[in-house]
């Protein structure tokens, strides 16, 4: 086994009452259980993939506003 799959040590800290060896047992392995739900189903997209002449390609200019008049359409 590599320290990759040995899991890492948990800490609990209990602020109110006084659970048993089980109750603790129990817990962790609801909250273990859900957070490995959680990590399978969590997955991110990968970005769309651009070809190259887009990358490349220059972005086209707006056209001008001719019914702006001369020095109101320069922005």
């Amino acid at each position: 086994m590599s320290t990759s799959d040995t899991p890492a040590p948990i800490r609990v800290d209990v602020r109110r009452g006084t659970p048993d060896d089980q109750e603790l047992a129990a817990v962790v392995a609801v909250v273990t259980e859900a957070y490995a739900r959680e990590a399978a189903t969590a997955v991110v997209e990968d970005p769309p993939v651009r070809p190259g002449w887009e990358l490349s390609a220059r972005g086209l200019r707006r056209p001008f506003d001719r019914d702006a008049g001369w020095g109101r359409g320069i922005r």
